[in-house]
């Protein structure tokens, strides 16, 4: 069994715009279709999407779409955004798949792949992670000195050292639901944003014992967040190719 959570609820302040970031459009579509369309190849039991900023109007673009809807009010990070889908899996035995609804290039290919990686391992949770030449505002994956996966740690928390490393979390995670939204809960806002983040859950996890690992399947140009103006238009001149003439 495998459900879907996207992440939909930002505001996105540096595309200076009052529209949720989700709604933008890239290349005529909104940014989230591409994410939903995505996600519909897994055929996923549910999906569920955490809406928040001007969410009427996520909710009435996506309100033809087979999904369900969860709030987030006020905005509180990323872990406090998941934590709002409990109500809509509650019931739900297997493996949930979180997914940004900013991040319009990730290939089905690259999604499935991490769940069969998430399965074959047998891990509690699996995080999508990729090589970026430059990693700036980007959390890094902390291993140790065998290898093994030790941690995530956020730009704006880490150290001199940590920012040389160039594995990037993308964002993108796989979790067994048992005992998920427990974890969640332990999450506290340790941080200097004063923010629930996601990535913490990890740490969590792995601290208890689970089984918890991060793999670099992905290429950085599909699990870049579009979080500008200019980075959108970046995206449109990938797509649609060099200019011809």
């Amino acid at each position: 069994m495998l459900a879907v959570v996207i992440l939909a609820a930002g505001k996105g302040k540096r595309m200076e715009s009052d529209l949720p970031k989700v709604l933008h459009p890239l290349l005529g579509k909104p940014l989230i279709d591409y994410v939903l369309e995505t996600a519909t190849v897994l055929r996923p039991e549910r999906i569920v999407a955490v809406v928040g900023h001007k969410r009427e109007y996520v909710q009435a673009h996506l309100r033809n779409r087979d999904l369900q809807f969860a709030v987030q009010e006020p905005p509180l990070g990323t872990g406090h955004a998941v934590l709002q889908a409990e109500a809509s899996l509650r019931d739900f035995v297997g493996d949930i798949v979180v997914l940004s609804g900013d991040v319009p290039l990730l290939r089905a290919e690259t999604l499935r792949r991490l769940v069969e990686m998430h399965r074959q391992r047998g891990n509690d949770a699996t995080v999508l992670s990729a090589f970026a030449e430059d990693p700036m505002g980007y959390g890094r994956i902390v291993r140790d000195g065998n290898g093994a996966f030790a941690g995530i740690v956020e730009e704006r928390d880490a150290t001199a050292q940590i920012k040389q490393i160039k594995e990037v979390n993308s964002g993108i995670y796989a979790f067994n639901s048992n005992g998920f939204f427990e974890y969640l809960r332990q999450i506290r806002p340790d941080n200097r944003k004063g923010e629930y983040y996601l990535t913490d859950v990890i740490a969590i996890m792995a601290k208890t014992g689970k089984a918890v690992e991060a793999h670099p399947m992905a290429d950085f140009r599909e699990v870049r967040g579009i979080n500008t103006k200019e980075e959108l238009k970046t995206v449109e001149n990938a797509i649609e190719g060099p200019p011809k003439g």
